[in-house]
């Protein structure tokens, strides 16, 4: 008696063929490759898996690999290196797709294994860091995943209308899919390689800057100045000069611009006496300066250390625009970075004698390519939000009633000198101390008015005039210390500055929107 067809079993589907799970297991190793390539443009050219490979093989080869491969490949033995590389990361891609199985991520292992490998490549180059090895983590995951999915994909039997081949598999949904993984592979691939490359260059070209002579230098740092070093050292204070590696980093880039001296370009239009482009080789032209300067963000909470000090090198910005003649009724310098950010200067402060200057150098070394390199702006007494333009490439001066700039179109004030603040950097927050003598100590700040004193009080009291450091200048923050002869208990610190012009420090508490925060900076400690 025949078996009705709503009772018969389903049909088992064959195991699809080598060539589609093969294929699959390429892709797979595409992704790898291209995201990881993509990723590392974000990290630094040696967190590249597949270039970090083949380094690595180059420097742990024996001594005749090498004289072998120039000896038969000439001077293509650096692409012989790489077709080989490729033809085994092939091979064992292939193996993956072969191996792999729904539920069973046998070729996922393999490409694990093979992103081991990645990693130990990239964590062996010079100065490499943890966070190199990042990309390929993540390029090794989404390949697996991938195959993954398109093994389970390639092993489901078509819905509707029956099988699309005998072996019942829905070879059209299978084929979309990777299709899919592979544009995305070689799209990120391609991006990867031209912002790896452009990376490259841009590194290349910052080793090769010389720091110009500072024909105007900036005046030694007094050794009362910084309370780090000397005699009345403070274990914890904040350093006088804050180093390019400790400097904070506040902007809107996703990814840091790539910009080359030779690239590098300085358009000055809109109300002046004649619209000019300055070259890097037009800076030559203009005086070298040197100056120290404290740098402050307008998000800078009360205590927070969105500040930072350091000796920028560069050119006056009023020289400059005195060459190319501003017209009486501008008053908004409107700067543009390289990346479309713009930030909107007061032309007024930019040409009263302060040190505003177009910086090409922070601490004695070529700006940072995340500090702006090759140039930057660096005005004393404004927040960096209308001052400190990062990669700028473009000068408009127009006024503050036709223009606004990226942040002041989001409700922050179109101008912003920056407020009087100090903070507590020692004891700690919630620190446990001995009573008895105990050393206090913190920084304040009020660029290009200065610090005339710092006060502080215990819980509540009378405010004590502090010790402060010598005053470097009125553009840099100044530090300050106070022995507090301490008793047992619970007790609440209190800081205020008085600026240069004594003006006392605003007491109210404010949050930074929309032009800086206000309050006092305190610290409770546990006197035992």
């Amino acid at each position: 008696m025949a078996t009705p067809s709503s009772t018969r079993p389903p049909p088992t589907p064959r195991t699809p063929g080598m060539l589609s799970r093969a294929g699959a297991g390429v892709v797979a190793a595409g992704l790898v490759l291209g995201l990881g390539e993509l990723l590392a443009a974000t990290t630094g050219p040696d967190a590249s898996p597949y270039f970090a490979v083949g380094a690595t093989t180059v420097d742990r080869a024996p001594a005749w690999a090498p004289e072998f491969a120039i000896g038969t490949f000439g001077t293509a033995d650096k692409p012989a290196l790489f077709v080989g590389m490729s033809v085994l990361l092939a091979a064992c891609a292939v193996v993956a797709g072969l191996i792999e199985r729904p539920r069973r991520p046998y070729g996922g292992a393999l490409l694990a294994a093979l992103g081991a490998v990645g990693v130990y490549a990239v964590l062996n180059r010079p100065g490499a860091t943890a966070s190199a090895a990042v990309p390929t983590v993540i390029a090794v995951v989404a390949g697996m995943l991938f195959l993954q999915f398109a093994i389970r994909v390639l092993w489901t039997p078509r819905r509707g209308g029956g099988p699309s081949s005998s072996s019942g598999i829905d070879r059209r949904r299978f084929l979309a899919v990777l299709g899919a993984g592979a544009a995305v592979a070689v799209a990120a691939g391609a991006a990867g390689r031209y912002l790896g490359d452009r990376l490259a260059q841009v590194l290349e070209d910052r080793s090769r800057f010389r720091v110009p002579l500072a024909a105007d230098a900036a005046p030694v740092v007094p050794s009362g100045s910084d309370l780090t070093t000397g005699p009345r050292a403070v274990p914890g204070a904040t350093s006088f000069v804050t180093t390019n590696r400790d400097f904070y980093r506040i902007d809107t880039a996703l990814q840091v611009p790539r910009l080359t001296t030779a690239d590098w370009r300085l358009r000055i239009h809109g109300m002046v006496d004649g619209e000019t482009t300055l070259t890097w080789d037009d800076l030559a032209s203009f005086e070298v300066v040197e100056r120290l300067v404290t740098l402050t963000c307008v998000s800078n909470e009360i205590g927070g250390d969105l500040a930072g000090n350091a000796r920028w090198t560069g050119y006056r910005m009023s020289e400059i625009l005195d060459r190319v003649g501003v017209r009486p009724d501008a008053d908004m310098l409107l700067s543009t970075s390289v990346d479309g950010f713009t930030v909107g200067t007061p032309v007024a402060v930019v040409r009263d004698g302060r040190d505003a200057l177009l910086a090409v150098a922070m601490n004695g070394e070529p700006l940072p390519l995340e500090h702006g390199y090759p140039a930057r702006q660096v005005v004393p007494g404004l927040y960096g939000y209308v001052s400190a333009t990062k990669w700028v490439v473009d000068w408009e001066l127009t006024r503050f009633d036709r223009a606004q700039a990226y942040w002041t179109q989001r409700g922050w004030a179109p101008q912003g000198p920056i407020r009087t603040a100090s903070r507590i950097d020692v004891p700690a927050p919630f620190a446990r101390i001995t009573a008895g003598p105990v050393v206090v100590a913190g920084t304040a700040w009020a660029q290009h008015r200065g610090i005339g004193r710092v006060e502080i009080r215990v819980d509540g009291g009378p405010w004590q005039e502090t010790e402060p450091a010598t005053e470097y200048s009125a553009d840099t923050w100044r530090q300050w210390r106070w022995v507090w002869d301490a008793s047992p208990g619970e007790h609440r610190l209190e800081v205020r500055a008085v600026d240069g012009t004594g003006a006392v420090q605003d007491e109210q508490r404010r949050p930074p929107v929309p032009d800086g925060a206000t309050g006092l900076h305190s610290r409770t400690v546990t006197v035992g």
